[in-house]
């Protein structure tokens, strides 16, 4: 069974409580990249342009997009007490991530984009 980076579900009969750094963690080995003091994700052609971001609070964490016209709007908002991990992918429930059309997708370009470009600097280094 596959849990992803991070973020595990508890034993049985346990409550597993995610907080803002196991989520900021978590987003950090999962394709997410801290821009503006956000974890947050770009668009594929533009990496270095948050589309998506999380902005974690002290009780909260509220999901934004960024609007064609530059304004963030917030789609979700969600207490860390209600955020579990999903049991087979371990991607945090309750913050709609499983729901948002091309989320998925956005945030698989994301990791892949952060592997090949921590591989490229490696060849670089070595060549």
């Amino acid at each position: 069974m596959h849990y992803g980076p991070y973020l595990r579900p508890a034993g049985l009969g346990k409550v597993l409580r995610v907080d803002k750094d196991e989520l900021t963690n978590w987003a950090m080995a999962n394709g997410w990249q801290m821009i503006a003091g956000c974890p947050s994700l770009t668009k594929p052609t533009a990496p270095k342009e948050a589309i998506v971001r999380m902005v974690l609070k002290a009780t909260v964490v509220n999901v934004e997009v960024k609007r064609p016209a530059g304004r963030w709007q917030k789609i979700t908002s969600e207490s860390y007490s209600k955020i579990q991990p999903d049991p087979e992918t371990g991607l945090p429930r309750g913050l709609g991530f499983d729901t948002i059309s091309g989320f998925t997708q956005l945030m698989e370009d994301n990791k892949n984009r952060a592997v090949f470009t921590k591989l490229g600097r490696l060849r670089e280094g070595v060549v």
